[in-house]
């Protein structure tokens, strides 16, 4: 049984975004949680090459798409629904997730971005990401960096865009990785549903 389940208009919607990018026969449809905003657990759905999934990963096939979820984010995640929503002001992927995280977990204290790895991040959004995406009038901050992870928020007119998934996992997560071993993976815990053309939403009320 699918841990998570697609429409068919979520599934084509995703089919097309993916013809967009390089190797779009690798890239699966990632969809993971970032947090707790409100009541309700917050997500970032984006593509990403299947390879990268890990060993306890879910990987499940709907039609030729890969959808893969964390080990970590499987009981956050069972039987939520992926739809997709024509409303012009919050359109795009949804989340209807009957989950809902333990009212001890609430936003997490301010991160420490003092150590080395933080710093070295930060220097490469600041001399590498965002005088790239500036010109696009976007730009990208650390919010935190937890083991493997760096978890980035993008703003300007990163906020909503159809293409921040692709501007974060083929520019963003690319530069940062490359030139910093230490992180494996980038998380945009962006809210997008508050941009001027989103394509999904953070979170489902």
């Amino acid at each position: 049984m699918a841990l998570v389940r697609l429409t068919e208009k979520a599934r084509e919607k995703v089919e097309g975004f993916r013809a967009g990018v390089p190797d779009a026969d690798e890239q699966a449809m990632w969809i993971e949680v970032t947090g707790v905003q409100a009541g309700d657990w917050t997500y970032n759905m984006s593509l990403k090459p299947v390879s990268q999934a890990g060993a306890d990963d879910v990987v499940q096939d709907e039609g030729g798409l890969k959808i893969v979820i964390p080990a970590r984010d499987a009981d956050a995640l069972r039987d939520a629904l992926v739809d997709w929503s024509d409303d012009l002001m919050r359109g795009g992927l949804t989340i209807d997730n009957p989950n809902r995280p333990s009212p001890a977990m609430g936003a997490r204290p301010t991160a420490d971005l003092s150590g080395d790895v933080p710093q070295r991040v930060m220097q490469v959004i600041d001399r590498n990401v965002n005088p790239a995406i500036a010109m696009h009038g976007g730009s990208a901050e650390l919010v935190a960096v937890e083991d493997e992870t760096a978890y980035v928020r993008l703003g300007g007119g990163c906020v909503g865009c159809g293409m921040a998934t692709v501007t974060l996992t083929q520019g963003i997560e690319v530069a940062i990785t490359e030139a910093i071993p230490e992180i494996e993976r980038v998380v945009d815990v962006t809210d997008h549903a508050s941009g001027t053309n989103p394509y999904y939403e953070a979170a489902k009320k």
